[in-house]
């Protein structure tokens, strides 16, 4: 790994928000605070995406533009999604490393200088590794290391578990992504598997400094098997297994039926109907659906594919 050479360097950061009001001023302080005492020869951009907010986070990003240099408002034209939103950004951005963070605030902007730090040594790609996370609940932080520990076992990519977007990226790294228009993106993942020189930096992740989380459980179960399903084939192969161990049991007991009846005997807790029968059947019918399902996520992850439509639509973008 060589070391990059310590002169010019354009730096972007993008900031997807949706419905972030009463973060975006305070965002901007401290983002520019770290940005403004850089090296003379490290140039910037700021991007926020506003993702169809339904509040003035729009406005507020507007009010902004004028009293801050290179500030960069990217408006969709609806409510995308954080994982597309970021994407339209990063297409947007034009730095030599660009660095992703959300606008709530739990990710530290002051990061920024450690993640520049690493760049400079020669890596691609710098992402933040979760210590702690204040202000979430345990069930929150459990079922996150049970999600990021699953998809690392399931995944033929070394996902790093504990990571969220928060990360820099060379712009090497950046071009591969616009190369990769997948719509169900799972960008921590995609990054990954992109490759190059990849390094982690613990950090403790803040509390939200206002408003509430854009990825309440059900949006998270959804987040969750998008990044499964975009990286590994094992639940198809999991619905075929359960398909063969179900067979078999129920062959087992076909040929137990038969020597009952061979026998002219009656199985322990013989009613008429055959109580039994109706547990194999239901449980059957339960293997059925869930391979069903499973081939359905797939086949709707094809079905959007295949539409090609564009996978976000900007309405405007203003520029300080």
């Amino acid at each position: 790994m060589q070391e990059r050479p310590s002169g010019r360097l354009a730096l972007s950061v993008v900031v997807p928000l949706f419905n972030e009001e009463d973060n975006v001023v305070p965002l901007l302080d401290r983002v520019y605070a770290i940005l403004e005492r850089l090296p003379p020869e490290t140039t910037f951009e700021v991007l926020l995406v506003n993702d169809g907010s339904n509040d003035r986070t729009l406005a507020r990003i507007r009010e902004q533009i004028p009293r801050r240099a290179n500030l960069v408002l990217v408006n969709l034209s609806r409510n995308f999604g954080h994982q597309l939103a970021a994407s339209a950004g990063i297409d947007i951005a034009v730095g030599d490393a660009v660095i992703l963070m959300d606008g709530d605030l739990q990710d530290p902007p002051e990061l920024i200088e450690a993640f520049l730090a690493k760049y400079r040594e020669g890596y691609d790609v710098v992402y933040a590794v979760r210590r702690t996370r204040k202000g979430e609940s345990a069930f929150k932080v459990l079922t996150a290391r049970i999600f990021y520990r699953t998809i690392k076992r399931l995944t033929k990519v070394s996902i790093p578990v504990d990571t969220g977007d928060f990360r820099l990226m060379s712009r090497r790294v950046v071009e591969a992504l616009k190369r990769s228009p997948e719509r169900h993106r799972f960008l921590r993942g995609m990054v990954s598997w992109v490759g190059f020189n990849q390094t982690g930096i613990e950090y403790d992740r803040d509390e939200r400094l206002s408003g509430v989380t854009k990825y309440p459980f059900t949006k998270m179960i959804r987040f969750a098997i998008d990044g499964i399903t975009s990286f590994s084939d094992v639940p198809l192969r999991f619905a075929s297994y359960l398909g063969f161990i179900s067979s078999a049991a129920a062959f087992i007991y076909a040929l137990i039926v038969v020597g009952y009846k061979l026998f002219s005997l009656h199985p322990p807790g013989y009613t008429k109907g055959w109580a039994s029968l109706i547990v194999a059947i239901i449980f059957l019918g339960g293997v059925q659906l869930i391979s069903l399902g499973i081939l359905g996520e797939y086949i709707g992850r094809i079905y959007d594919e295949v539409k090609g439509r564009p996978l976000y639509l900007i309405a405007e973008i203003e520029r300080s």
